[in-house]
């Protein structure tokens, strides 16, 4: 008979243990982290964007609708001015390859460390295909805002990009 209560107490407390530890992990869940669903979110969109041409993800569920786009020289404003200057890498490239190296944040800011592939096959920004293939690395700053990209500035070298084209001397 002591041995069916200890084996009881044994279950019980057994059970116990095990509806402590799931409540607990259950709570970390509910607690999700901001950055990790910034950065999984972000990640997402530009893979689709840039690897599959999905243009249509730049809406006002993925970007703010004051987005702010720092490339180079030029400040690209506006979802709609976004798609368009993007319209112009998918246009321009062919056998893309888009690849995210790195990526980390903190607070409301996320860094991308990020590497760019194709083959010049396309007007793009108004320069005549080359045929020339590009294989560029950049960074990319970001401010997140409340769950959306609200401003991106790119840094890539422009010289060896221009020369990869075939645009500029080496």
């Amino acid at each position: 008979m002591k041995q069916k209560t200890t084996f009881t107490k044994l279950v019980f407390l057994t059970l116990i243990t095990i509806s402590l530890i799931t409540g607990c992990t259950s709570k970390q869940q509910e607690k999700a982290d901001p950055m990790e669903a910034n950065i999984k979110m972000y990640t997402h969109v530009w893979d689709e964007i840039i690897n599959k041409g999905k243009l249509d993800l730049f809406n006002d569920s993925n970007f703010t609708k004051d987005l702010v786009m720092h490339e180079g020289a030029v400040d690209v404003v506006g979802i709609d001015s976004a798609r368009a200057y993007y319209a112009n890498f998918l246009a321009g490239f062919s056998d893309i390859s888009f690849i995210i190296k790195d990526v980390f944040g903190q607070g409301n800011k996320i860094v991308k460390y990020w590497n760019f592939k194709g083959i010049h096959s396309g007007v793009f920004v108004g320069i005549p295909s080359t045929g020339k293939t590009v294989n560029i690395d950049g960074v990319t700053l970001v401010r997140m805002e409340n769950g959306k990209i609200a401003e991106e500035r790119d840094f890539i070298d422009n010289l060896e990009f221009m020369q990869q084209l075939g645009v500029i001397p080496k």
